[in-house]
């Protein structure tokens, strides 16, 4: 049985649905937030080998969107040359079950016939 919802539930629905995606839409977010979920800690280079395709502008920009919306933390060592590496902020962590439902979605119909 399908719950009745107001019609400030559904636009509270609509609205929080709006929001996450503006956070982790576009081609590499959800990509650049897997990595940072099985490998724990990387850095830039790490991430650009490991995103085949991305240009450095593209990556670079994408983290940074990342950093500003705290889903991301980048932590700069000061020292030479300088390293920098990218983890995964108490919020970016909050969408873990997410990413794993999506993970588990994808093993689930990988094989389904169109």
């Amino acid at each position: 049985m399908i719950p009745i919802k107001t019609k400030n539930e559904k636009e509270n629905s609509h609205q929080s649905f709006v929001y996450t995606l503006s956070l982790i839409s576009g081609k590499w977010k959800l990509h650049i937030l897997f990595l940072l979920l099985k490998e724990d800690i990387m850095r830039y280079g790490e991430l650009k080998r490991a995103l085949q395709g991305i240009t450095h502008k593209m990556l670079s920009n994408q983290l940074k969107e990342l950093e500003a919306d705290s889903l991301i933390t980048r932590h700069e060592y000061s020292q030479v040359p300088p390293k920098v590496e990218y983890y995964l902020s108490e919020r970016g962590k909050s969408l873990i079950p997410a990413l794993q439902e999506l993970c588990k979605w994808g093993v689930d119909h990988m094989d389904d016939e169109l």
